[in-house]
């Protein structure tokens, strides 16, 4: 075999990764989250603002809440979730990771939590550990209809409860999310935990 042989080939191998390298490529990177907030507003009354922040995002701090959910008995909530990246420019586009999931919505899901009996609607214990269980994901949605969670809907129960727990988990599912995808299918972007109580 001359060398003139061996050229060919590699020339080819080499015009076709070249090819490969300048085709666009879909980006699938979980999202970078350093601080959640968690707006609880009522039907009538003043809305619980509370917040969880994770300063070095990757880095070795873990996330850490800023105090406690306490909702009021009987009350219907709106839960809105804003998420934001605080190690990037305010003016920069990954710094709003909220807008980042909602244009991404078939690719994202919150699952939640929570102990106690805290809430008559929906009842239950969430959808973290089963996906069948109850969460009320009717205000938001992605564009193919299924449950993306930003925004909730909640009633607490009629019963006063002290020492629950409420938790929160985004989920990045590219190509994975469906009706039946769980809270263990893609990668984690974020999971974090309040103390719980309702009054």
């Amino acid at each position: 075999m001359t060398i003139k042989n061996l050229y060919v080939p590699t020339l080819l191998v080499a015009l076709l990764s070249a090819c490969g390298d300048n085709e666009p490529q879909k980006e699938d990177v979980p999202e970078m989250i350093t601080q959640v907030t968690l707006t609880f507003t009522p039907t009538t009354g003043s809305s619980i603002v509370v917040s969880a922040t994770d300063p070095d995002g990757e880095g070795v701090q873990n996330i850490k809440t800023d105090g406690a959910i306490e909702l009021l008995r009987s009350t219907e909530y709106v839960l809105t979730i804003s998420l934001v990246n605080n190690l990037a420019d305010p003016n920069d586009e990954a710094y709003d990771v909220t807008s980042e999931v909602q244009k991404e919505g078939r690719d994202h899901m919150f699952f939640y939590a929570w102990t106690g009996n805290a809430f008559s609607a929906p009842d239950g214990e969430g959808n973290i550990a089963h996906r069948t269980g109850e969460v009320d994901y009717s205000l938001s949605l992605d564009t193919s209809g299924l449950p993306l969670g930003i925004t909730t809907k909640w009633k607490t129960a009629s019963i006063a409860t002290q020492g629950a727990s409420f938790r929160v988990m985004l989920k990045h599912q590219p190509r994975l999310k469906s009706q039946v995808s769980t809270s263990t299918d893609g990668e984690t972007d974020l999971d974090v935990t309040f103390d719980l109580t309702i009054e």
